[in-house]
Order: structure tokens, then C-alpha cells, then sequence
């Protein structure tokens, strides 16, 4: 089963869950893929979608660092909630 195939997966189930703060993270992961594959017009393999989960992960770890540098814990605790 292919990276791909096991976030649709996690989608299903967090729809089932209604757990909000998983789909949304989940949708948002999925989005980021096919906008790359949309974009380079390939269908990406399981390196190329754990690079783009790795890189969607530091830029939350980054956002949450700047926010609690800003005294803004409400939203570094969102961005950690993403990750």
C-alpha cells in the first residue's frame, strides 16, 4: 500500500471519527500532493510524498517556534496539533 493510499485511508477514518483537526491536517497533506503531481504533471512515488510530509512538517515546527517567540501559544499549539 502506497503512502498515497494509506492518507485516503486516514481521511475515511478520521471522517468516521469526526476528529476535524486530523482531516483538516490529512486534507491538507493530500492537497499539497496532488498540487505537485497537478504541477510537474507525474505521479509521485513514496519518496517524493514523505519529502513533501518532511518538508509540510518543518514548516509547521518553524511557524510554532515564531509564534512562541511572539508570546502567541494559541496559535503555536494549533500548528503543533497539525504536526
Amino acid at each position: 500500500m502506497t503512502l498515497i493510499e494509506e492518507l485516503k485511508n486516514a481521511q475515511k477514518d478520521a471522517m468516521r471519527a469526526k476528529d476535524k483537526v486530523r482531516l483538516g491536517t490529512i486534507r491538507m497533506a493530500l492537497a499539497a500532493i496532488r498540487q505537485r503531481e497537478i504541477d510537474e504533471q507525474i505521479e509521485l512515488d513514496d519518496p517524493a510524498v514523505l519529502a513533501i510530509l518532511t518538508k509540510m512538517v518543518k514548516q509547521r515546527q518553524d511557524a510554532a517556534s515564531q509564534y512562541d517567540q511572539a508570546d502567541r501559544a494559541d496559535l503555536a499549539d494549533a500548528e503543533r496539533a497539525e504536526i
